[in-house]
């Protein structure tokens, strides 16, 4: 997922949006598939790791994609809904890993990861290219004809705003600047990118140090594997609710502060679930706690995914996503290593103090250096 994000922003920054993510989602449905077929253990994590380039590459592109069509207005609400279906997606995982696995086995699972490759035949034939990236390419031509198709359709049930010429030419002025991703760094984005960053680090390094060992620390505590697959499955849906909340505060309240405010929610609520978990309390109190952190947590990625790409101008948007998103991996596969590693020395309630700690120093950091983007249109340049 690293590498898949790594590469996947700057090739969509220069071959387009829509073709990128057909080729990511492509990568994840194929080797998914071929997964369930492995002849071997090796030939497994060969296929598993171009899984992960195809899905680590996917998330950065569509984020960036959708978020060039949406109004200011509303694009807190939409990406926000938009990312509620990873959570869906997220429950439909346990589901299989609760129903699927114990009956069918292992492979039955990645025969359900490859079902997205249905879905490309969907995408190449209703899915537009974003304008704004055709614009940024000098292909007004092509841009125009899809906004010309979008009116025809927002008019048949809206009043559209008149056209201001002035702002036409501002913006083709502005797009004519040359823009590198040399400009992440720039005096106008470096804080920007070093926030963006170390909030994607930590998020994901506390939501797997959270999130990875559970079914393990389950059975630590006298559990089967498949009652730990049925918690785990409940703090999944609990992920669900926070994110339809959050999807529409955040038009309304700003991003800013919405996300400080679950990063810490997160963090206080890790310490105590952590401690409920390794000091044998009932097994309900510690689902219910265990719900309450999940509650918190699916903020943070909520808010997040909306707020990452306003932060750059279309021409490099999709390559700041993917920069952060590449980080949030290296936090990812970092976490499991630690938090297994801390179990032996100290225990269950440290390694959760540490998750909480990633939370609270993320909510800090964004406090320091974030910016508020509610209401804000996309740049260009």
């Amino acid at each position: 997922m690293f590498v898949g994000a790594l590469l996947s922003g700057p090739i969509a920054d220069r071959w387009g949006r829509k073709a990128v993510f057909q080729i990511t989602m492509l990568l994840f449905a194929v080797f998914s598939l071929l997964c369930a077929v492995a002849p071997n253990f090796t030939y497994l994590l060969v296929f598993r790791f171009l899984v992960g380039v195809g899905l680590g590459g996917e998330t950065p592109v569509v984020t960036s994609l959708l978020g060039e069509f949406i109004p200011a207005a509303h694009r807190g609400k939409v990406q926000g809904l938009l990312n509620t279906f990873w959570a869906v997606g997220w429950v439909l995982a346990a589901l299989i890993a609760y129903f699927i696995i114990p009956t069918f086995g292992w492979r039955w699972a990645f025969v359900a990861g490859a079902l997205p490759a249905f879905y490309i035949f969907f995408v190449r034939r209703h899915l537009p290219e974003s304008p704004r990236w055709l614009i940024a390419q000098g292909r007004n031509d092509d841009a125009e004809k899809i906004i010309d198709k979008i009116e025809k359709i927002t008019s048949k049930t809206h009043t559209l705003p008149p056209v201001v010429l002035d702002d036409i030419a501002t913006e083709v002025v502005a797009t004519q600047e040359k823009v590198t991703m040399g400009l992440l760094f720039s005096n106008k984005y470096i804080k920007r990118t070093i926030m963006l960053w170390g909030l994607w680090f930590l998020g994901m390094f506390g939501y797997y140090g959270l999130f990875s060992w559970l079914p393990t620390l389950f059975v630590k505590a006298g559990h089967t594997m498949v009652k730990s697959f049925l918690y785990v499955l409940i703090m999944q849906i609990a992920y669900v609710p926070n994110q339809i909340l959050c999807a529409y505060l955040m038009d309304k309240f700003g991003r800013k502060w919405l996300l400080v405010t679950n990063l810490l929610l997160a963090g206080v609520a890790a310490v105590v679930y952590g401690w409920a978990l390794g000091n044998n309390v009932t097994t309900g109190i510690v689902v219910l706690l265990g719900v309450i952190t999940s509650f918190f947590v699916s903020a943070i990625w909520g808010i997040t995914y909306t707020y990452t790409p306003e932060l750059y101008p279309t021409r490099v948007r999709a390559t700041g996503v993917s920069a952060a998103s590449a980080c949030s991996r290296i936090g990812s596969f970092l976490a499991p290593i630690v938090i297994g590693a801390g179990l032996s020395s100290i225990g269950i309630t440290g390694v959760f103090a540490i998750v909480a700690g990633a939370f609270v120093l993320g909510g800090f950091l964004m406090a320091a250096l974030g910016i508020e983007t509610k209401g804000m249109i996309l740049k260009d340049s």
